[in-house]
């Protein structure tokens, strides 16, 4: 059995786990990263691209800003269409200057693997049987299996960073956790292409037939997506399929614009709300998706892994540098007061823009409920204060600190 010795063991190496892990060595804070895929397969994962101003202040903290600033797009503001009527949310106007920044997560991840490899930090790639122990002493442990061999990683703390199946949430006893899910009837069918994206800015479709994303990565490649039912499958939509479609629930004057071509990927994410709580057990922090899920609509589920991470690393700094270990027990507080407003955002923006169906929801059908919400877009679209309201929301809440 070989035994490796660190202050914070980190389970997970996606955005958030090498983020925090970047962070914290920037502050003289050791840690390992244990990681059950290969590198490969984290990279290509295609996720989300729209980041927070409070997730890009914490990429240039870890000192990795070069690229995201010189490769990223600052959007000013988002379109939301209705029917064919375009509105335009202006981020920058109606929040006194907060933008986002459109810049891939899989641009971020590699950026972060680049600085660990750079820095000699321990990353544990493809490791087996990966299991926590003794989460609520004072010196836990990670057990894995590597390239054959036995490891024991002795820590401090440890960051659950492993996504919604991992091991660290299931590591909390049942009965000490309370569990919120919510399961939507529809999923996001994606498609990525070396297109020309149809707009400067996302554009969120509510249409008849369903809603519809005009979302971007930069000025040749865009990323699309449809609202499909559960039980369809990739293989029911050829390339040609998706864009025939994609062009019924643009506005008209969009579609007349749209450059189409070959897939480069193409996947169907279904949507879900979830919220652990609470996000800590003893010395063990659950950071991102092993804590909670967001439907992608308010473009949040990275943003709140970021805050998650924000919260953990200045409570980490705090410990280490100042020996303060009694604000370790505000990390769930503070972060699940944030994941919620997040959550409920993203449930909103749901609600608002896609199609329910026949299906009961708060014990009204689908129609009915469709219909208060058309009321509910129409009043948030028309006037300067729901506009604004979006906004604030979709730029970031203030990170909260401890």
């Amino acid at each position: 059995m070989n035994t490796i010795n660190t202050q914070v063991a980190i389970i997970g190496a996606g955005p958030s786990g090498l983020l925090l892990g970047q962070l914290l060595a920037g502050q003289g804070i050791g840690n390992v990263i244990v990681e059950r895929v290969s590198g490969d397969y984290v990279l290509g994962r295609i996720r989300a691209g729209i980041l927070e101003q409070g997730f890009a202040e914490l990429v240039r903290e870890a000192g990795l800003g070069q690229r995201m600033d010189a490769e990223g797009e600052i959007h000013e503001g988002i379109e939301i269409a209705a029917h064919g009527e375009r509105f335009h949310i202006d981020l920058k106007g109606l929040t006194g200057g907060d933008v986002v920044i459109c810049y891939g997560q899989t641009e971020i991840t590699r950026d972060l693997m680049e600085a660990r490899a750079e820095c000699r930090l321990q990353t544990y790639y493809e490791a087996a049987d990966v299991q926590l122990h003794g989460v609520k002493d004072s010196k836990p442990s990670v057990t894995f299996n590597y390239r054959g061999d036995d490891f024991t990683l002795k820590c401090d703390y440890i960051a659950g960073c492993d996504g919604f199946h991992g091991i660290s949430r299931q590591t909390i006893p049942a009965e000490k956790r309370t569990e919120h899910e919510r399961i939507y009837p529809f999923g996001w069918l994606g498609l990525l292409s070396d297109t020309p994206p149809v707009g400067a800015e996302l554009i969120y479709c509510k249409s008849e037939r369903g809603f519809a994303l005009a979302s971007r990565r930069s000025t040749t490649r865009s990323r699309y997506y449809l609202q499909v039912p559960l039980d369809d499958t990739v293989q029911d939509w050829s390339d040609g399929r998706f864009w025939e479609e994609l062009k019924r629930r643009l506005p008209p004057d969009v579609a007349d614009k749209l450059f189409t071509g070959p897939s480069l990927e193409k996947s169907i994410a279904p949507l879900r709300s979830f919220v652990c709580e609470p996000m800590q057990y003893g010395n063990l922090f659950l950071v991102g998706d092993a804590a909670h899920i967001v439907p992608p609509t308010g473009a949040k589920g990275l943003n709140l892994a970021a805050s998650d991470v924000a919260a953990l690393y200045e409570i980490m700094t705090r410990v280490y540098r100042n020996n303060d270990t009694q604000c370790i027990a505000r990390y769930s507080e503070i972060a699940l007061r944030r994941v919620w407003h997040g959550e409920r955002f993203s449930w909103w923006m749901s609600n608002m823009l896609h199609n329910f169906g026949d299906e009961t929801i708060h014990g009204m059908n689908g129609v009915t409920f469709s219909r208060f919400m058309d009321s509910e877009r129409d009043f948030y679209l028309r006037t300067e204060e729901g506009r604004r309201v979006i906004a604030k929301q979709y730029v970031g809440l203030p990170y909260e600190h401890v």
